[in-house]
This record gives structure tokens, sequence and C-alpha cells, in this order.
């Protein structure tokens, strides 16, 4: 590939340039951007994308990329990333998950030309970046009022995908079919293998979720061969795969008192949490269905029935899962522990 055009921009070889993506324009004529920045090596290599706020409300990927760009190792860098940190640009000023139509972006993938505002913007992000591209890494979060384990979602029947999974480096790997109208469906029918990253929860920045997202950026960068492996690699943590997961819900409206946190083991039958009405008289459990660990949960303590509550992955040995966990949660919570990200 010699030179590279984005927005009508070209990106030679061994440059770094930032592009403004022209989308649409507000109700007062101000323009609408996606903000890019294309960091291209001197050789070829690898064509990586890396993007953000899919959905608007779901901040940590655009900290994750902000501090991504900041790294001295993007000097030597073989190939080419395409740094996306916001790309609903319309619900991450307005704190929204979607955009001004109410649609979903991560639901009208691959988009249209003339469709709506959302089919438009997704048409304009695939035909502008995703068809560059050999790598994909989308980073989210939970909806509001819930929060994610970080984790790895990903179709595991690929095997570069499979990989690149795996040298994400967080401990939980879920197998993930691909979802009508994802980015991730998208680039699987362009065979351009895509990890979505989820952890913590919208309008929150969580710094452990930032620093294992971004140490995971890294280390497929160097899995796929656009970063050179460290000198001093430090011992992998052990991934696990969870080929199933289920939400438990709310039998019951009223006030959770949660027993089970994020990232622990449950058995089949253990009590997750308790609802009751405000003055504590009439209580429900919540029960698990089945032996897992809590990749996600609900954080408002206010439910209806129906509502989600529990996330509940199932692995062959979730007490291993479990130990792993709490050891990766152990090194991102020193500030020691960080020499591998740069």
């Amino acid at each position: 590939m010699e030179d590279l055009v984005i927005g009508g921009v070209p990106i030679k070889k061994g440059e770094r340039k930032r592009v403004l993506l022209d989308v649409a324009k507000l109700y007062d004529f101000t323009d609408m951007n996606i903000p890019i920045e294309v960091v291209r090596g001197k050789e070829d290599g690898p064509v990586l994308f890396v993007s953000g706020a899919v959905h608007g409300d779901e901040i940590n990927g655009v900290e994750i990329i902000r501090r991504l760009l900041t790294k001295k190792t993007l000097k030597s860098i073989k190939g080419t990333l395409i740094a996306v940190p916001i790309v609903n640009v319309f619900g991450f000023n307005t704190n929204s998950r979607y955009l001004p139509d109410r649609r979903d972006l991560n639901r009208s993938f691959p988009g249209a030309e003339n469709g709506s505002l959302t089919a438009q913007l997704a048409y304009t992000f695939m035909d502008e970046v995703i068809k560059h591209c050999t790598h994909g890494i989308d980073l989210h979060c939970a909806a509001v009022n819930r929060v994610n384990l970080p984790q790895i979602r990903a179709c595991l029947d690929d095997l570069e995908t499979q990989k690149m999974a795996h040298a994400f480096n967080v401990p939980v790997v879920l197998h993930s079919e691909l979802r009508d109208g994802s980015l991730r469906a998208a680039t699987g029918e362009l065979k351009i293998p895509t990890l979505l990253f989820e952890g913590g929860e919208a309008l929150r920045f969580n710094e452990k979720t930032i620093k294992s997202g971004l140490n995971g950026v890294l280390s497929v960068m160097r899995e796929i061969g656009m970063l050179k492996p460290l000198k001093n690699k430090s011992v992998p943590h052990d991934v696990f795969v969870a080929r199933s997961s289920h939400w438990i819900r709310a039998p019951h409206s009223g006030i959770l008192s949660a027993k089970a946190t994020l990232g622990t083991r449950v058995k089949k039958g253990q009590i997750l949490g308790i609802i009751s009405d405000p003055f504590g008289r009439e209580k429900h459990d919540i029960t698990a269905r089945r032996t897992g660990i809590v990749i996600g949960m609900a954080t408002l303590p206010l439910l209806n029935r129906g509502e989600a509550v529990y996330h509940i992955a199932a692995f062959e040995d979730s007490n291993a899962v479990e130990e792993h966990v709490d050891l990766f949660e152990e090194h991102f919570d020193s500030d020691d522990n960080v020499r591998f990200l740069d």
C-alpha cells in the first residue's frame, strides 16, 4: 500500500496525521466530524483499526485510545494504526448511547449511503476506515446502570480472531456469535478479524479497565507483528474461554441488596441478591441457575421485574477463573505493574 487516503487526506508511509471525517451537520449548521489519527510505519504490515464510543456514552475506550496514541513505541510501528476514539460523535457530545434518530449504531452496520442518519454514519465509517483494514479492535463498556468485568467477546471459530483474543491477555474470553448489524458482523463479511473489548460502565472512567484495555491493544499489536515483542516479556495471564453465558433477571420489582460481586464464582442455587420492598418485609431471592463467574451486573439497585441483574459465564473450571481474575485485578491495582505498557 502506498498512499492511504481517508476523508480525502493522503497519508504516506512514515507519516502520522489527524483527519476530521465529515459526517453531517447540526441544526445550526455546525459540522460534525469523526476525529481520526493515522500512524503509518515505514514498512508495510497489518492495518489495525481501534475504535471507541460506537455507543456514545461508553467512554473508557476513548481514554484507552488517548493513552495508546501517547506511546513512544508507535514510532517503530510496522504497518498502520487507524485510531478512532469517538465513532458516535453525536452520542458522545450528548452523553447518549444513541444517535439523534434514536438508533443504535452497533445494530446499523454496514449502513447505507442514503439511509437514516445512523445508517449514513455507519456507511461512512465502513467506506472511509474499515475497508482499508486487515484487523480490528472495538472498545466498549456496559450499558448505563451496569458494569462489566474486563473481557473479550469474539467469534472464536476464526483462527486469526482466536489468536488475537488470547493475545489480548484478559482472563475471560466469551465466544460470541456475530450479531446482525454489529460492527463485528460487518467486518466479518469483509474477512477482517475483529475483537470486541468490554469493561467498566457507561459515562465513568475505570482505571483497571483502561489499563487492561491499553495493555491488550498493545499485546495484540505485538502478536500480529506491528510492534516488536517485549525484551523482558511478563508471564501471560491464563485465558479462559466461555462458550455460553446468561443473564439472571429480577423475579420481582423492588430494591436490590447484592450478595455476589463482579468476578466472583457463584454456584448453582446460590443466592446472588435479595429484592425487597422499601420496608424490608416482602423479600425475593435471586438465585444462580448454573455455576459460573459473574462477568456483568446491574449497578442501580432499583429494579423492575424482568430487568437484567447478573450476567453469568459458564467455564469448565470456574474456580481457576476466579483465582486468575483476582490476580488480574491485583496486577492492575498497582502503578508498579505498568512497565509493559511503554
